[in-house]
C-alpha cells in the first residue's frame, strides 16, 4: 500500500483527500502546519508527498525548500488558482506537479497515481540507463548514472525533472516533441496535467545550460509544434 503524506492546514480539505485517497488503496497521514510537515516528511519514508502552499507557521514553498533534497520522492503542490507565483517558486524549487484548487477528487487520485507510477518507472530505469556513461553534445554532457550535468567541464546543479527532461531531449537530438508528448513522457500524465508546467521546465534548463537563455541554441522552439535539442 502506498503511503501519502498529505500537508494540509485546512482541516476539512484534508479529510477530503484522505477519504478519497484512502478509498482507492492509499494509506494517508495527514499533518496541519509547514513545521509538523518538515518533520514528518523527514521522520519516515513516504511515496509521495501532497503539500499546500498556504500553510501556517512555514508556508508550503518554505517547507519544500527544506525537505526536496533530502526527499526523494514525488512533491505534488497544492496551489490556489490565483498563486501563479508560487507554482512558478515551487516548480523551480523542485517540486514535481501542482494541481489547482478546486480540484474534483478524481483529478486528485488521477495525479497522485501518475506521479507515482511516473517516478517508479524512471527508477526502474537506472540500471539501464547507467550503462550509458555519458551523453555529449559540444559544450554540454550528461553523465546519466552521476545524474551530472557538465556545461563547459562546470557541474550544473539540476532539479530531478530538469535532469530528466534534458536526458530525454539529449536522447533525441533534432527530433521535435511537443507539449503533451513532453508531458506524458516526463510526467507519465495525459490531460489531467497543466502544460505550463513543461514551459517553466524548458526556461530553467535554458537559465542553466544556454549563454543566452532568450536566443537559445540548444533547446529551440519550434512554433505550433514543441521543442528541440540541437547540438
Amino acid at each position: 500500500m502506498k503511503h501519502i503524506l498529505i500537508i494540509e492546514d485546512d482541516e476539512a480539505i484534508a479529510e477530503i483527500e484522505r477519504d478519497f485517497l484512502t478509498i482507492h488503496g492509499f494509506e494517508c497521514t495527514i499533518v496541519h502546519d509547514g513545521t509538523a510537515g518538515v518533520k514528518e516528511a523527514l521522520s519516515q519514508d513516504y511515496d509521495l508527498i501532497l503539500l499546500d502552499v498556504m500553510l501556517p507557521k512555514m508556508d508550503g514553498i518554505e517547507v519544500l525548500r527544506q525537505i526536496r533534497n533530502e526527499v526523494l520522492v514525488p512533491i505534488l503542490l497544492v496551489t490556489a488558482k490565483n498563486e501563479e507565483i508560487d507554482k512558478l517558486r515551487g516548480l523551480g524549487l523542485g517540486a514535481d506537479d501542482y494541481i489547482s484548487k478546486p480540484f474534483s477528487p478524481t483529478e486528485l487520485v488521477a495525479r497522485v497515481r501518475a506521479n507515482i507510477a511516473q517516478f517508479e518507472r524512471l527508477n526502474n530505469q537506472e540500471p539501464r540507463l547507467s550503462k550509458v556513461r555519458q551523453l555529449g553534445t559540444g559544450d554540454i554532457v550528461i553523465q546519466p548514472d552521476a545524474m551530472k550535468v557538465l556545461v563547459k567541464g562546470t557541474e550544473v546543479v539540476m532539479k530531478h525533472k530538469e535532469f530528466e527532461l534534458l536526458l530525454f531531449l539529449m536522447q533525441n537530438i533534432q527530433r521535435v516533441f511537443s507539449k503533451e508528448e513532453l508531458y506524458k513522457k516526463i510526467w507519465g500524465m495525459e490531460s489531467v496535467g497543466d502544460m505550463r508546467t513543461v514551459t517553466v521546465h524548458i526556461n530553467r534548463l535554458r537559465e542553466k545550460i544556454e549563454d543566452n537563455p532568450s536566443e537559445p541554441i540548444h533547446i529551440q522552439t519550434v512554433w505550433g509544434a514543441g521543442y528541440r535539442f540541437v547540438p
